[in-house]
């Protein structure tokens, strides 16, 4: 039988995500973003999720080509643009709109014209200080633009560094910085594309005509302060194993590498099936949570390559083949990646190859 550890993708939860976001987006053009295969979820499993998005936002061509041919046949936005003069033929084959963000890509563009439709979103550094023009720079570029026979402007685009509600009013790229920054375009253009997920979600007086919902469709809040409960998305994966082996251990005794945790009682310290080769963190601390048999079990031990240990000695239910829940309904992928010293899109984007990943309707 297969090893007893999977990702479970719940795809009712990634379709309320969608309309959660739908809700907050408040009438705008919704993009659902689907790069990194879809935060981890699966690529073709998220487009069938999000088909009522108006279009998928990425950053890989040959994703885009994938999902044209599964069917997909709304838009398409590459949000890093294309990166070779032989990427340009393909955007328009496939009818799939790219950012273009340097004048390089400009010269490209030229080379190539004309063109029967080829569309572009002009991307602007508004102080996330990345890809981009500056704002003071659009109306020349969009002219640029306008001269190639057959490229369609189609909007500008802008990404915000900091749109989560505790981010400091006096620190230095605030969402009100940027925004003063994007008035420097006048006239305003028109499909104006500014918020992402936090934006869309807390910040209000972000307009513009389309949105870039990212990790909020995957049902985890993009401000680790607040709880997808908080926001009403559900956690869209489950990262589960099984026990394998249970260990009595007496008081004074070291579990595992390194010999990091010693139990202060004798204690029934339970073996689960995952490790940091199936994406769970290796610096994951001890007393980290997760979920057996409806309780509360913490980590007691450094992470193995294969195997982690938890401290089951509370949780007599607890048995060989009991389930373990890493992260999802009941343990935020965020309270485990801020104990580790990073985000809970990291996590999600890191499992394995090997970790099966199942999917339910739920």
């Amino acid at each position: 039988m297969p090893r007893p550890i999977a990702a479970t993708i719940h795809m009712g939860a990634l379709r309320h995500n969608l309309q959660r976001m739908r809700e907050a987006a408040n009438g705008r053009t919704l993009w659902a973003v689907v790069k990194a295969n879809a935060y981890g979820h699966g690529l073709l499993r998220a487009a069938r999720a999000f088909e009522a998005a108006d279009g998928l936002a990425m950053i890989d061509l040959c994703d885009a080509q994938k999902v044209r041919e599964q069917g997909w046949k709304k838009r398409i936005l590459l949000l890093e643009g294309f990166f070779d003069a032989t990427d340009i033929p393909l955007l328009e084959k496939y009818d799939i709109e790219t950012i273009v963000h340097n004048r390089h890509m400009i010269e490209l563009l030229k080379a190539q014209a004309p063109y029967a439709s080829l569309k572009v979103h002009i991307k602007i550094n508004s102080g996330m200080n990345r890809l981009g023009f500056l704002p003071q720079e659009e109306e020349e570029i969009r002219a640029q633009l306008q001269t190639i026979e057959g490229v369609q402007v189609m909007g500008v685009v802008t990404h915000f560094a900091n749109a989560e509600p505790t981010y400091g009013h006096e620190r230095p790229a605030t969402v009100s910085i940027q925004l003063n920054r994007m008035d420097k375009i006048q006239p305003m253009p028109k499909n104006l594309c500014m918020a992402n997920s936090a934006a869309t979600l807390w910040q209000s007086d972000v307009k513009g005509d389309a949105v870039r919902a990212g990790v909020a469709l995957y049902g985890v809040s993009p401000d680790s302060h607040y709880s997808s409960a908080d926001l009403n998305i559900r956690p869209a994966m489950t990262l589960s194993a099984k026990i394998l082996a249970i260990q009595n251990v007496p008081a004074g005794e070291a579990i595992g590498y390194g010999s990091r945790f010693v139990t202060h009682r004798d204690s029934r310290i339970a073996i689960v099936a995952c490790g940091y080769a199936d994406g769970y963190p290796r610096s994951t601390p001890d007393g980290t949570p997760t979920f057996v048999e409806g309780k509360i079990a913490p980590i007691a031990g450094a992470i193995s390559m294969d195997m982690l240990t938890i401290d089951v000695t509370d949780i007599p239910e607890a048995q060989l083949g009991s389930e373990v829940e890493l992260w999802g309904a009941n343990i935020s992928v965020n309270d485990v990646a801020k104990r580790c010293g990073t985000i809970g899109y990291e996590l999600m984007c890191a499992i394995a190859l090997r970790v099966p990943m199942l999917e339910d309707e739920n």
